[in-house]
């Protein structure tokens, strides 16, 4: 079987090389070619021995995730489902901005987090990606933004200066594929982005936090969504694993690696579940002696949910007193959601695998 060289990143390519009788300095050729030059036939690899490309093209392929469907959205933001084997497909999304432009990349197929609120955990959880699966979302995503380039050319600026691993699947599940990945993203010889560019996103696997920051650390998101144990239980079931004191905790041991001197929190809003005073209250304490931004997201609904957005001026009002409390506080802007690609719809429209019965938490049920 031909190893596909998107599995790779920089010491598993010099570990092939070396395997092929060569030296170390033609995995960063190959690098450059693969990663920075999107390039995927041997042959248009010019600076390369004839000899070693024709071993390349005996032992190894260069092979990106194939496009099932792509669409795009009225603000520009574009969408693109890919087969993922096995029957599986995943979903990466293009959010371009004037200043930069940001790849939303999936590393599971479903997921098994089951967060109440999100339409992927109804899928449950078929498979991890692997290392191709996953750096082929941005390998394939600039070959479709900025368009195949002949060898030997080059782009003036890439078309993603942001990555965020906000997609389908629990990154930290899937860390052994996750982090070769990373690398690639920050190779100077791939793709060159800084860690303060690249966001892992966790609903909280503590001990997997810590590996992350020993290995790769990146900016790290975390999806919070409540400021108190009961409520996040319900919402979150990893949380009756990983409690909030020991999530807490570890986000201040991620900071002594982290490439920002911050912890982004994601909290979605939910009308009548999280977005009362008793919740604010809860976050602003929960919060107060941590580094953090703090990311409103309005719910964006999903076919078979029975939540429902919190209103603009509910969200305006809980934004005001995190921030007259000293948290820097944002909302994030809906981009997508006409072509199901904002947070929390991806595959919104795929069959519920999970065969579970979600109830909604409300202010009755958690009382």
């Amino acid at each position: 079987m031909l190893a596909n060289l998107l599995d790779l990143d920089a010491a598993g390519l010099e570990r092939l090389v070396a395997s092929m009788g060569d030296k170390p300095f033609r995995a960063k050729q190959l690098l450059r070619w693969i990663h920075r030059e999107g390039e995927a036939d041997f042959s248009r690899m010019h600076d390369l021995a004839q000899s070693f490309r024709e071993r390349l093209r005996e032992q190894a392929l260069i092979e990106g995730p194939r496009v099932l469907s792509e669409s795009t959205a009225a603000d520009g933001t574009r969408k693109w489902l890919l087969d993922a084997g096995e029957g599986n497909a995943v979903e990466t999304v293009f959010i371009p901005e004037t200043e930069r432009g940001t790849l939303c990349v999936s590393t599971q197929a479903g997921c098994a987090m089951a967060c109440t609120f999100c339409a992927t955990g109804k899928q449950g959880f078929n498979k991890n990606l692997t290392t191709a699966q996953i750096i082929g979302q941005l390998w394939m995503a600039e070959r479709a933004i900025a368009g195949s380039r002949s060898a030997g050319s080059s782009r003036a600026k890439r078309a993603v200066s942001n990555v965020v691993l906000m997609g389908m699947g629990e990154p930290l599940l899937n860390i052994d594929n996750v982090v070769p990945a990373l690398r690639l993203m920050l190779d100077d010889h791939a793709y060159g982005l800084s860690r303060r560019r690249v966001t892992v996103s966790t609903s909280g696997i503590v001990p997997l936090m810590d590996r992350l920051a020993e290995e790769c650390p990146v900016a790290l998101a975390v999806s919070l969504h409540a400021g108190y144990d009961t409520l996040r239980d319900e919402l979150m079931p990893i949380n009756r694993k990983y409690p909030l004191a020991q999530l807490i905790a570890a986000c201040m041991r991620y900071l002594e690696h982290a490439p920002r001197d911050f912890i982004t929190f994601e909290y979605v809003m939910l009308r009548d579940v999280n977005d009362g005073e008793r919740d604010v209250q809860a976050l602003i304490a929960l919060l107060r002696d941590v580094p953090s931004k703090v990311n409103l997201i309005p719910f964006n609904p999903f076919p078979g949910t029975d939540y429902s957005r919190s209103p603009r001026d509910v969200i305006r009002r809980f934004s005001e007193r995190l921030n007259d409390a000293g948290i820097v506080t944002t909302t994030r802007k809906t981009r997508g959601d006409d072509i199901d690609a904002a947070c929390g719809q991806l595959a919104g429209r795929v069959r519920d695998r999970t065969r579970r019965t979600l109830r909604p938490v409300t202010a009755e049920t958690r009382s």
